[in-house]
């Protein structure tokens, strides 16, 4: 096992070459224990240099309606009435603590997207 720490793009392009060897290993082999470490640098290297935030409040509650085939009638139960779930849709309005809690309750929406606008 020759594995270096990933400090740059070229050594990052490097570790996925070398993991391309050994990802498909069997367990309990020197090759599996590789992959793992491989994998484990990579990923502390992506996290580092390439992190990916939450998705804006909105755009979390637009994605979970589209994979649900909800309406904005369906977000009254979580949100309101329907000129207050339009205005939360539209922006014009902010979210409510008690609208997070009912959403990420009712929808399953994660709190790190729905809160992802407070600082």
């Amino acid at each position: 096992m020759n594995i270096k720490p990933i400090r740059n793009d070229q050594d990052l392009k490097k570790a996925f070459h070398q993991l391309e060897g050994v990802f498909q290993a069997e367990k309990d082999t020197k090759e599996h224990d590789e992959m793992e470490v491989l994998v484990t640098l990579i990923e502390a290297y992506e996290n580092k240099h390439y992190p990916i935030s939450p998705p804006q409040p909105i755009e979390a509650i637009k994605f979970r309606m589209e994979q649900q085939g909800l309406t904005a009638r369906d977000l009254e139960t979580f949100i309101g009435s329907s000129g207050r779930v339009s205005e939360i849709l539209n922006k014009k309005r902010p979210l409510s603590l008690r609208m997070v809690k009912r959403l990420h309750d009712g929808l399953n929406i994660p709190y790190e997207s729905l809160l992802a606008d407070i600082a």
